[in-house]
């Protein structure tokens, strides 16, 4: 497709900190180039109202690939904006019409609080994380190489399969119980399927869980709104096997 320039409406929501009120502003942005992704046109958004005098939109990028995670938007009422299987990143303006009003929020969700317009505190999924999510090697001498280990190659899929979710937020803005299993099944699982996973399953299921309990995530009620919307396509799945590991792990 030809690369061709737009003209559109934007509402952006912005919010000067976590403690202030916010509502959604009106901007008008010509000339975008179709090309362009969907933070190119935040940055040339931001570069328009600095000419202006004005505070630019704060919003939340890293590696610009798809990879980090941190382009957290909900564009349109959908996480990432209208594509699937894509980052905010990912997402570029030839989705668009010449004319189009977007909207332009954060991800919310209690466990999301907004720190600044569009960049909310995700710091709940780096708890999570800390509680279970790794695992501990013994650096004694006695370690075996990990490739040396067989391990099935439908468990080695499953695990690598889980093993790409990179904790954008995407599962917990779309669920209307604002649920972070998606999330904590994926993290669950890429160790639960794996040999180097077991010694700590008991463990890391429990901690898991109950971080995210206490973070103040929202229950699943199984709308499945989280893996359509997932950028990375993480199955539910791996939520049901959370929730296996879960009881396992809870009758020991």
């Amino acid at each position: 497709m030809a690369s061709k320039n737009i003209n559109i409406k934007l509402k952006v929501w912005r919010q000067k900190s976590g403690q202030t009120k916010g509502k959604l502003e009106d901007y008008t942005l010509n000339n975008v180039s179709t090309d362009s992704s969907f933070l190119e046109m935040m940055d040339q958004l931001n570069e328009q109202l600095i000419n202006e005098k004005k505070e630019p939109i704060a919003f939340d990028h890293d590696c610009r690939e798809g990879i980090c995670g941190m382009c957290s938007m909900f564009i349109n009422g959908r996480a990432h904006g209208p594509d699937s299987a894509v980052t905010t990143c990912q997402l570029h303006m030839r989705s668009f019409k010449d004319g189009d009003t977007i909207y332009v929020e954060p991800f919310r969700s209690k466990a999301f609080p907004v720190i600044k317009d569009l960049v909310v505190d995700r710091s709940a999924f780096d708890r999570i994380q800390q509680a279970g999510g790794f695992v501990s090697v013994n650096t004694s001498g006695n370690t075996i190489d990990a490739n040396a280990t067989p391990i099935p190659k439908a468990d080695a899929d499953k695990a690598f399969e889980a093993a790409a979710c990179i904790g954008c937020g995407a599962c917990v803005a779309t669920c209307k119980n604002g649920s972070a299993m998606l999330f904590v099944g994926a993290k669950v699982s890429q160790y639960a399927l794996l040999p180097q996973g077991k010694v700590e399953a008991t463990n890391r299921v429990l901690n898991m869980v109950r971080q995210m309990d206490e973070e103040g995530f929202g229950n699943c009620t199984n709308t499945g709104a989280c893996e359509i919307e997932c950028p990375k396509g993480i199955s539910l799945e791996n939520i049901a096997r959370m929730n296996r590991e879960y009881l396992k792990a809870s009758l020991k």
